[in-house]
């Protein structure tokens, strides 16, 4: 039987923010495709926990530990995954944080705080592994972006939704320029998934409703189906796609 298309093996994947919520689940699914996943975030905690389950299920991930916000620790972390593993095939740039307030009323610190994580920090990351993978000839960087790169009319969400539109931006005109070096660039855009970051936005009945009602699927989505669409992005099966966004969004963006 010939190789699945589908799988990683012999990979080497980064993935920020993964010690809980989609990063998590997309480093466990990164890695039940067969590559090794290196495993991003502040809490080294939260990071053992998640490798301990990939190692349960036979896989094999290293908890790398630094804050993506911190130019100084990004440059350190990045210099040790080339010192120590010389490669990488996958970065997963999935850190990202969200605050609702009404445009009228954002503070300096909310728009501080999104564009430094949701903006620079994927720069800072997308770079450090871009640069690896122009040195080795190829690789696939995946930036987590959301539906609302894509529209605009989000209740509360101005500035979440600028970031966003950033990363989209940003996922084309790399794709553009590190093409021709093998390096492919993606973006992937989940409509709302039940996580630690977003359940309490659905405690409230009526934005729960606005959601589901926005929504034609009629459900929000899961973390195993982000994650998964993760992989298929990661792996030879997409081949051939870069500088485009996957939207997974149970239909939000059709209507």
């Amino acid at each position: 039987m010939p190789d699945s298309p589908f799988r990683l093996d012999g990979k080497l994947a980064l993935v920020t923010g993964a010690g809980r919520g989609l990063g998590r689940g997309i480093a466990i699914a990164l890695a039940s495709a067969g590559a090794g996943v290196l495993l991003n975030s502040r809490s080294p905690a939260e990071l053992d926990a998640v490798a301990t389950a990939i190692a349960a299920a036979g896989g094999e991930a290293i908890p790398l530990a630094f804050d993506v916000t911190d130019a100084v620790a990004t440059r350190a972390g990045f210099d040790r995954v080339a010192k120590e593993f010389g490669r990488l095939d996958i970065l997963v740039n999935n850190a990202g944080i969200n605050r609702p307030q009404p445009f009228l009323e954002v503070d300096e610190e909310t728009l501080d705080r999104l564009i430094d994580l949701n903006i620079r920090a994927l720069f800072r990351c997308a770079q450090a592994g871009a640069r690896l993978m122009a040195a080795q000839g190829g690789g696939v960087i995946i930036n987590m972006s959301s539906q609302m790169g894509h529209v605009g009319s989000e209740r509360d969400r101005t500035v979440y939704v600028m970031t966003k539109h950033a990363v989209e931006g940003l996922t084309k005109a790399m794709a553009a320029e590190l093409g021709p070096g093998g390096v492919r660039v993606v973006s992937i855009a989940p409509t709302f998934i039940k996580t630690p970051l977003t359940e309490p936005f659905f405690r409230d009945p009526s934005f729960s409703n606005w959601v589901h009602d926005r929504i034609p699927l009629g459900r929000l989505g899961t973390i195993e189906e982000v994650a998964n669409a993760v992989v298929f992005l990661a792996s030879p099966a997409a081949g051939l796609v870069t500088g485009s966004s996957l939207l997974v969004d149970g239909g939000w963006t059709a209507w």
